[in-house]
């Protein structure tokens, strides 16, 4: 594993094109995008796609995300393109918006875990953007860590997840969104919310209309995008999702210190380690998975969070909160 730090801004172009020149040979190249670091291989070379299922342990039937450089390359990969997704691509793209669309055949059934359409976006990070015009390809990244792990936000948490089974990591810094895209199926007669993040439904809905919510997810059969496993975005320790009134009672338990816990505004819990998270869901979303890391690296056994508000702004975060959370 190569370790490469890069200038997030602007990208040095000898890192940019050794990244490249591992992707176009079948490499695996870790790098940052706004919302998380992503684990990219040629998204149109199958035996190099599975090379990121091996090394995330990831299970066949998650499909992955194609990252293309904009909507001339995501045309070679769809065999349509409805006027919904183009609205959607000119007021979102770059930026943290997947759009599932029928596929062509040139995309390896492996991406797609078999099903016929295609994820695709636009990252809009500097550095993600230069990896993949130097490769001049398609990079099908998921996020770089081990399946229903926490995502990682920096290049530390890529080394602590999947260290050598990665060819080169490019470190450029922090990510800025925090949590994975938002995904919309297009492949219906009405889109389809499959996954939320912070571009929000709202601003979906103001764009091109009504969109139906996520379809249940049965069963061990292919999921129609990234992320919709049951248990998912999951820190080492216990995570539970509490209200003020709980906290006294679940941190008081023997045997699961020490404890940990995001708390909203000023409350400080009685835990050893407690991380006062902001208000603002953009904000929220951004700190969550470091916060996470953090408090995974300092020991604790148990991290209480402290449910977010009940508003629309808040699905992201409160459907990676639920999908890591430990059930009752």
């Amino acid at each position: 594993m190569q370790l490469l730090h890069v200038t997030p801004a602007s990208p040095e172009p000898e890192a940019i094109a050794l990244a490249a020149r591992v992707l176009r040979s079948g490499g695996l190249v870790a790098f940052p995008t706004e919302t998380v670091y992503g684990l990219g291989a040629n998204a149109l070379d199958g035996a190099a796609v599975q090379r990121i299922f091996d090394a995330k342990e990831r299970p066949g039937n998650n499909p992955l995300i194609a990252h293309v450089t904009g909507v001339p390359m995501a045309l070679e990969l769809v065999a349509s393109w409805p006027d919904t997704a183009a609205l959607l691509a000119e007021r979102f793209w770059p930026g943290p918006l997947t759009l599932v669309l029928p596929k062509r055949a040139v995309v390896p059934d492996l991406v797609t875990a078999g099903l016929p359409a295609v994820a695709i976006r636009v990252p809009s990070h500097p550095v993600a953007l230069a990896l993949i015009r130097a490769a001049a390809l398609p990079i099908a990244a998921p996020s770089a860590n081990r399946f229903t792990e926490l995502s990682p936000t920096t290049a530390a948490h890529v080394v602590s997840s999947l260290g050598d089974r990665v060819d080169i990591i490019l470190d450029g810094g922090p990510t800025t969104v925090g949590i994975e895209s938002t995904v919309v199926d297009l492949t219906g007669d009405v889109p389809r919310l499959l996954r939320p993040g912070m571009v929000t439904l709202a601003e979906l809905e103001h764009a091109i209309g009504p969109i139906a919510s996520p379809p249940a997810v049965v069963g061990s059969g292919p999921r129609l995008s990234p992320g919709m496993h049951e248990r998912h975005y999951a820190p080492r320790a216990r995570l539970m999702l509490v209200t003020p009134a709980d906290v006294e009672r679940e941190s008081g338990q023997p045997g699961v210190e020490p404890v940990g816990a995001l708390v909203l505004g000023e409350l400080l819990w009685p835990v050893q380690h407690p991380i006062r998270m902001p208000r603002d869901p953009v904000a929220y979303a951004s700190r969550l998975y470091a916060a996470l890391h953090s408090l995974d690296d300092l020991g604790c056994h148990l991290i209480l969070v402290e449910r977010p508000p009940d508003a629309a702004e808040w699905l992201g975060v409160h459907d990676r909160l639920q999908r890591a959370a430990t059930p009752a």
